[in-house]
């Protein structure tokens, strides 16, 4: 019998204790692939003889005897030098793009930033630019007398009283003042509910998803956009978060006419990109060009892992909606009254977007008790006398809009008008006397929940065709691209068709 050869299939072929090319797992004391790399990596070290004189180096150039480096301080930094002419030519350059709002800077890292804001910086007075180093120090100094307000105690007073007439001309409406001069009595305190969304904790809140967010959304009332706006936030952004993009967010522009959204995103968008917004589950309307916008702003921060979109803004105008709007679930618990977001909340969107819901916050202003309350920053069941705000909601909506919706013709005052309601509604106390309170309220609920039509229209400007100058330019560069995409969408919702209240313009309601 002839015996067959095993095929070399068949046998196990050996391999060396140094070969990387196994697994990282390590299984039957075998070394794995990370330390037989990690052994190799010992062997890089130089070769020395006895005396511990380095012989051989990898690392080494084998041009012998040139092997020192050359001293040059480009080893030691990443330098540029350039000129003084050169440097104000590109802070210029800078300053014309950061004032527009449409245009991003990238790799702000890279610019030497220190150089292009120093003059920001720098508070202390410059002597050297006052007079010369000899005229103020050393034996050719010159004393000089120093620069008073004033050469003698008379027209130190005439200054003063100056002064204080000019600070009184200038503060004779300023509503934080203490009191009246003329009649020497002070305003009344007011109610702790109406400092509501003011306290120190909501503004840490607000802080919190400022300084987590990439971009900040702030959702405004469609119905009175300037009165739902902080400037304050605007020019903090602008002044020290330079980085962070600001978008104006139209929530509720179903309760208004179609031209009088229109009308305001001309308006907001010659300062902030702007968008109008519906937020529904079922119907919303803005959604898909909300979010061409959040992934344009993801691909400028292609540096990121994922961008953070924080949405703030006064109580009660649909953060919260907007937010499952864009999830198509109830991921935010909402309600139609103001403070129910307490604490800020994290939501993923997509693997590279994450949404902030942020709690409602009022911004310092010289508003009413009334304008607070219509506002929808107080709950209206917490309210002890509801019927003092309804005089000012008669003046602001139209007379066929009251008729309409509460289908009484004729009354002089609120007084007679909360009496036919109530009558009509069968609101009454004990002895059939009136439930004024109750009627109130319910108006008051109506107003917060847009039942009643009101809006505030936008400021009639002459049509400018300057969209050029504040859109980016077209180039090679993707920054451009995403910058210029982002002016498309909120341009392209002014020929949209927008829902609206089905009010025509004569029926439009004044600025308050």
């Amino acid at each position: 019998m002839t015996k067959t050869k095993p095929s070399s299939s068949s046998k196990s072929k050996g391999k060396h204790s140094l070969d990387a090319n196994r697994s990282n797992e390590s299984s039957n004391g075998n070394r794995s692939a990370a330390t037989v790399r990690r052994l190799k990596m010992y062997n890089n070290r130089p070769k020395r003889n006895s005396k511990g004189k380095i012989l051989k180096h990898e690392f080494q150039s084998k041009e012998l005897p040139n092997t020192r480096i050359a001293p040059d301080r480009r080893w030691f930094g990443n330098t540029r030098v350039i000129v003084q002419k050169e440097l104000e030519v590109f802070r210029q350059e800078l300053q014309n793009h950061q004032s527009n709002n449409y245009n991003v800077i990238l790799r702000g890292r890279k610019l030497p930033m220190s150089l292009l804001n120093d003059h920001q910086k720098q508070a202390k007075i410059h002597l050297l630019e006052r007079e010369p180093f000899e005229q103020a120090f050393g034996p050719k100094g010159k004393r000089k007398r120093p620069r008073l307000l004033a050469a003698d105690y008379e027209s130190l007073v005439k200054k003063a009283s100056g002064s204080q007439d000019a600070f009184e001309e200038k503060n004779a409406d300023n509503p934080h003042l203490e009191g009246d001069e003329g009649d020497g009595f002070r305003d009344a305190v007011r109610h702790t509910m109406f400092e509501k969304g003011q306290s120190k904790r909501i503004w840490g809140e607000l802080y919190k998803v400022l300084d987590s967010s990439d971009v900040v959304i702030q959702v405004l009332d469609a119905r009175d956009p300037q009165g739902t706006r902080c400037h304050h936030l605007e020019k903090h952004l602008k002044e020290n978060c330079i980085h962070k993009h600001l978008i104006l967010l139209l929530n509720k522009c179903d309760l208004i006419p179609a031209w009088a959204t229109k009308g305001w995103l001309r308006v907001l968008s010659k300062e902030y990109p702007t968008l109008a917004f519906h937020a529904s589950i079922t119907k919303p309307f803005g959604k898909g060009s909300l979010l061409s916008v959040l992934r344009q702003f993801a691909r400028l921060k292609n540096d990121k892992q994922a961008i953070s979109v924080g949405f703030i803004g006064y109580p009660n105008v649909g953060k919260s909606s907007v937010i499952n709007t864009l999830r198509t679930k109830n991921v935010c618990k909402v309600a139609p009254i103001p403070g129910e977001t307490k604490v800020w909340q994290y939501i993923t969107l997509t693997k590279k977007i994450f949404l902030i819901d942020c709690p409602g916050v009022v911004y310092p202003n010289s508003d009413s008790e009334t304008d607070i309350v219509l506002k929808g920053v107080v709950r209206v069941s917490n309210l002890h006398d509801a019927s003092e705000h309804i005089g000012e909601v008669l003046r602001r909506v139209k007379r066929e809009h009251l008729e309409r919706a509460y289908k009484i013709k004729d009354w002089e005052d609120e007084s007679d008008f909360l009496l036919k309601l109530c009558h009509l509604t069968g609101k009454l106390l004990k002895g059939g006397e009136p439930d004024l309170m109750t009627a109130a309220k319910m108006v008051l609920h109506d107003w917060q929940r847009g039942k009643i039509p009101f809006f505030v229209p936008p400021p009639r400007l002459a049509e400018e065709d300057d969209n050029a100058s504040k859109e980016p330019t077209d180039g090679k560069d993707g920054s451009n691209a995403a910058m210029k995409a982002i002016a498309d969408v909120t341009s392209q919702q002014l020929n949209d068709t927008i829902p609206d209240a089905s009010l025509d313009e004569n029926n439009e309601e004044v600025d308050d």
